[in-house]
């Protein structure tokens, strides 16, 4: 009993993925603005009068067709804003000034060294995981993550 690996894809996974890639790029493109906003209050274009056929036995009059009176739009050409400014008390005077905090300590900047010797290191260990693609996957997420330890780690130095 020889059993054998597929080796294409299921059409309805494909369909799956295509389906999800859509409605990602659409929420992204959504959320960027780069869609355009439906603002439509209603519908201004007045619906189509059906018309009756008149028949042999009694003849109809032609009914006028009336436009329902549009209300003319109301624009509003001036607002008041008002801005509240509040009085801060004045501080009182120092007295203390034997007892002030120290000024905080600077804060610790990105290494560039740290970020390579880490991305170096993280590097050759990811490589030595899996074969094939599974080792380049590796390589790449031991690159990402062995530069930011290295960031990590050069800052708490920097603070020492």
């Amino acid at each position: 009993m020889e059993r054998t690996l597929p080796t294409r894809i299921h059409p309805l996974m494909a369909v799956a993925a295509l389906s999800l890639t859509m409605v990602s790029l659409v929420g992204a493109a959504s959320i960027a603005g780069l869609l355009p906003n439906s603002r439509a209050a209603g519908n201004d274009v007045p619906a189509p009068v059906a018309s009756v056929a008149p028949t042999a036995a009694a003849p109809v009059a032609p009914v006028a067709q009336t436009a329902p009176a549009q209300q003319p739009r109301q624009i509003v050409e001036h607002r008041t804003v008002v801005h509240h400014s509040y009085a801060q008390a004045k501080p009182a005077p120092r007295t203390d000034y034997a007892q002030q905090a120290p000024a905080p300590a600077p804060v610790a900047q990105n290494s560039p060294v740290g970020i390579g010797l880490g991305a170096v290191v993280g590097g050759l260990i990811g490589n030595q995981v899996g074969s094939g693609k599974g080792r380049t996957l590796a390589t790449i997420a031991g690159v990402v993550g062995g530069g930011y330890v290295g960031n990590e780690i050069a800052k708490k130095n920097q603070q020492q």
